[in-house]
């Protein structure tokens, strides 16, 4: 990425639903299936192309969790390349047009 900033949008080839404080996603590619922990869910409740990561990390993770931004950075990172690379969400330097 050139940017420092990260934009995030759900792929088109997955269906979610939020069960609780958790989210269940399944690739409509290969029918795997994922299970979000709170902190996962709050990121893919947020990830709607438009809003940068570190907003999403400031507004929400940092406020309902206790964490500081650059712990929640790095273990977002973490979270947000795992689901990248299995195609769930799509990762920017810019905003994802819809």
């Amino acid at each position: 990425m050139s940017s420092n900033e990260m934009y995030l949008a759900k792929s088109t080839s997955i269906a979610s639903r939020l069960l609780g404080d958790e989210t269940i996603i399944m690739s409509t590619l290969d029918s795997t299936l994922f299970s979000l922990n709170p902190t996962g869910s709050v990121i893919w409740e947020a990830a709607d192309g438009i809003t940068p990561l570190s907003r999403i990390l400031e507004e929400k993770v940092c406020t309902e969790f206790d964490v500081t931004v650059e712990q929640a950075s790095v273990d977002a990172k973490e979270f947000i390349g795992k689901l990248a690379e299995h195609g769930i969400l799509v990762v920017s330097d810019q905003p994802i047009q819809p």
